[in-house]
C-alpha cells in the first residue's frame, strides 16, 4: 500500500530544498544571451544529469562518498567554493563577456552541468535529503517512492526553465542584469553558507 504521508512530506520537503522557483532567474542569468532552442536545451540537460545524480546518491547513499573517501562535509566545503566562483562570474558579467568574445553560439559556455545540476540542482542539501529518505524506507517500494517524488519535483523545475523565456521579456535587458547581479550576490553568500556547514560538521565553525 502506497504511503502517501510519506510521499507528501517527501515531496514538499524536497521541493522546499531544491526550491524550483529560486532556480528560474539563477537559470534565466546563466543562459542570458542564448537562443530560446538553446536555452531549453541546456535546461533540459540540467535536469536530467541532476535526475541522474541524485538518483545514484538515493541507491547507494554516502557509500557513493565513502568508496572514494569523501565526506558529505567536505563535499559541501568543495561545492560551496565552486559555487562562490559561479557568483563572481554573475557579479562581474565575465560570462557575457565571454559570449560576446566567442560569438558562435556553439562554444558558449554550457552552464547545465554545472553549475546548473550541480550544485544549484543537485547540490548538498537535495542530495542529503535523498539519501535520509531513502534510509527511512530501506526498501524497494521507498526506494521507488523517494524516486517518484524527485523525479516530480524535477519535472517541475524543468518546467520552469522552459517557461524562462517568459520572464526574460517581462524583465528586458536591463532588468536581467539587475537581477544577475543580485543573484550574483545571493549565490555567494549561498557558497558561503555551503562551506561554513561543511566547516560546522568539521567541528571548525560553531
Amino acid at each position: 500500500m502506497i504511503d502517501t504521508g510519506f510521499l507528501i512530506t517527501s515531496f514538499v520537503t524536497l521541493f522546499v530544498i531544491v526550491d524550483p522557483i529560486g532556480l528560474t532567474p539563477v537559470f534565466l542569468a546563466l543562459t542570458q544571451g542564448m537562443s530560446p532552442a538553446r536555452r531549453r536545451s541546456v535546461g533540459l540537460r540540467a535536469c536530467f544529469t541532476a535526475a541522474g545524480l541524485l538518483a545514484l546518491f538515493a541507491a547507494f547513499g554516502e557509500a557513493v562518498l565513502g568508496f572514494v573517501g569523501i565526506s558529505m562535509a567536505a563535499f559541501r566545503v568543495a561545492g560551496g567554493a565552486l559555487l562562490f566562483l559561479t557568483a563572481l562570474d554573475m557579479l562581474f558579467e565575465r560570462r557575457t563577456k565571454r559570449r560576446e568574445d566567442q560569438g558562435n553560439e556553439d562554444d558558449i559556455d554550457d552552464p547545465s552541468v554545472f553549475p546548473m545540476a550541480m550544485p544549484l540542482i543537485a547540490g548538498p542539501g537535495s542530495i542529503a535529503t535523498v539519501i535520509l529518505l531513502a534510509g527511512q524506507r530501506p526498501d524497494i517500494e521507498g526506494f521507488t517512492m523517494v524516486i517518484a517524488v524527485m523525479l516530480a519535483v524535477l519535472a517541475v523545475v524543468a518546467l520552469m526553465f522552459l517557461s524562462s523565456g517568459l520572464f526574460e521579456k517581462l524583465l528586458g535587458k536591463t532588468g536581467i542584469n539587475v537581477i544577475s547581479r543580485l543573484l550574483g550576490m545571493l549565490l555567494a553568500a549561498l557558497s558561503v553558507q555551503f562551506v561554513l556547514d561543511g566547516l560546522r560538521d568539521f567541528g571548525f565553525a560553531s
